[in-house]
């Protein structure tokens, strides 16, 4: 999946991936996907809470060796 940016909050414990990524993910353009990229276990339930509760479309997530990845989207601005 191609991602506009990527941010990696490997080692990183709870609650700073979350943080890293709202901060990350409020920056992005309308429409624009994050890749973020966390090792901490905690992410794999946190990340898909706050793009539900944000309103931010999570596109994906994976477990490649032993990290959490996640793609997440910004929400096109409705007029």
């Amino acid at each position: 999946m191609k991602a506009d940016e990527v941010l990696d909050t490997s080692g990183m414990v709870c609650p700073m991936p979350v943080l890293k990524t709202r901060k990350a993910a409020e920056k992005l353009e309308p429409g624009k996907v994050l890749k973020v990229i966390a090792t901490d276990r905690g992410a794999k339930s946190d990340i898909p809470a706050w793009a539900k509760n944000s309103g931010f479309e999570l596109l994906g997530m994976a477990e490649e060796e032993g990290r959490y990845v996640f793609y997440i989207r910004k929400p096109e601005v409705k007029e």
